[in-house]
Formats: C-alpha cells, sequence, structure tokens
C-alpha cells in the first residue's frame, strides 16, 4: 500500500531535504523514525528538495507499506518520537502510482525580509537595512511571467534535464519593517528561490535596470544574476495535488 505523508520541519539543523553522505538530513531522519516504528524498511521519496537550512512549512513524501495505518494513532506516535524540529500531520492513503513528486501540480515558497534590527527575527528572517524599492521589485517580478526558461537562477552543474519552469505568482508585501516575497510555479530548480530573491535584491536597491534584469534571465547565465541571499529565511509553504485537499 502506497501513503502520502504531510509533514513540516524547521531545516535549521539540517543539511537539506535529501540523503547526503556523512551528514543529518530530513529524508534520512524520517527513513530510520518509519523503518523503526514500522519494524520493515521504509524509504521516502519527497515532493520536492529543500537546500541546506530552508524550512517547510508543508512538505509531502511518499512510501509503501505492508500494514494498515491508522493516521491518528500513528501521527502522535511519530509526533512523540521524532525531535522537535519535525512534526507529523497526517497520513494518507493514496493510488499505488501517485507520486509526491511528480503529481504536484505547484509548489510555493516565501522569503522573508526584516529592515529594522530585530533579535527576535534573525533565526526565522534575514536582516537586510538597505533602502529597497519594492515597486520596481515588483514590477521585476511581472517580468518572470513572461519566461519559462529559469537556467539564469539555477545552481551550475545540477543534473536537471530541463531548466523550464512556469511561474504563476510572484511579488513583494511589505508589513512594517518586514518583507515577505511569495512566489509560485509547477516546479523549482535548485537555489532557483534564492538566486531569484538576490537578484530582485539588485533591482531594488538599483544596482540593475528592469531591462537588464530580462537580460539576465535571457543570457541563461548563472554568473550575470544576484547573490543567493541566505537559507534560514526560505520556506516552503505549500504544495498541492489535484486529488489532495
Amino acid at each position: 500500500m502506497r501513503y502520502f505523508i504531510e509533514f513540516a520541519y524547521n531545516g535549521k539543523n539540517y543539511h537539506g531535504f535529501q540523503i547526503q553522505p556523512n551528514v543529518i538530513s530530513v529524508q534520512e531522519t524520517l527513513d530510520k523514525a518509519l523503518s523503526l516504528l514500522f519494524k520493515q524498511k521504509i524509504e521516502i521519496i519527497g515532493a520536492g528538495r529543500t537546500d541546506s537550512g530552508v524550512h517547510a512549512k508543508q512538505m509531502y513524501a511518499h512510501f509503501n507499506c505492508d500494514l494498515e495505518i491508522d493516521s491518528t494513532y500513528w501521527v502522535n506516535k511519530f509526533n512523540s518520537y521524532l525531535s522537535t524540529d519535525i512534526v507529523f500531520f497526517r497520513f494518507i492513503k493514496v493510488h499505488e502510482d501517485a507520486h509526491t513528486r511528480f503529481d504536484a501540480v505547484s509548489r510555493t515558497y516565501e522569503y522573508y525580509i526584516h529592515t529594522f534590527k530585530n533579535v527576535f527575527q534573525n533565526d526565522e528572517s534575514w536582516y537586510y537595512h538597505n533602502t529597497l524599492n519594492v515597486e520596481q521589485m515588483n514590477a521585476a517580478c511581472a517580468i518572470l511571467f513572461e519566461y519559462t526558461d529559469f537556467e539564469c537562477f539555477s545552481k551550475t552543474n545540477t543534473d536537471v534535464n530541463t531548466f523550464l519552469c512556469t511561474i504563476t505568482k510572484a511579488h513583494w508585501k511589505v508589513n512594517n519593517k518586514q518583507l515577505k516575497f511569495t512566489i509560485t510555479a509547477n516546479r523549482f530548480l535548485r537555489n532557483m528561490v534564492r538566486a531569484i530573491v538576490g537578484t530582485l535584491i539588485n533591482v531594488g536597491i538599483g544596482k540593475i535596470t528592469l531591462e537588464e534584469f530580462r537580460g539576465i534571465i535571457e543570457s541563461k547565465n548563472r554568473q550575470k544574476a544576484g547573490f543567493s541571499v541566505p537559507a534560514h529565511a526560505l520556506y516552503l509553504v505549500e504544495v498541492k495535488y489535484l486529488y489532495i485537499d
């Protein structure tokens, strides 16, 4: 039987979602926990790969298991077993071909910046004190909708077959002295959101113009795009499937 799990995690203590040698990852932590408590080898496949230090307010993974799983009982059991930086929400029985990565129709990320020093936000938001022109940054966001090839924002030497992504939402919102960037797409490339945010900040401080922003996308050259902003302020907040409420 195949199950989806819905969960969240604080990525501070993990080297990303995906299993890597000699470092702790979310995937390995959950594989070990599920295998131990279900008393059979469990290997999960996630809806995506978050980078080291990136958080997920909503993440899905799937696995196969011989047991009939009662969601409420096992959710409580896992939450009592796992460390405080991972929380389980539910187990969902799905059809045998369901796939958390390939069946996802969209993913949404948020990035948080605080523009006035706040000692209580340093672990969850990035402090950036320079004045930003949010109107220009949102104008640059609108340019993203005109393109589907985002190689310029992808980590180099990555093992993807295509750099094509369809972005359906991208905007900045200001609330007092905090900025929130929201972006939704059918898929994301490695480091893509952090590179987009860094490039948009360059627009916001007047380092590059809107036409130069357009030229960066058309160049397909990562070296022409902006810096990657710190990981600790990035959150995967929603993954959507047509068959899950």
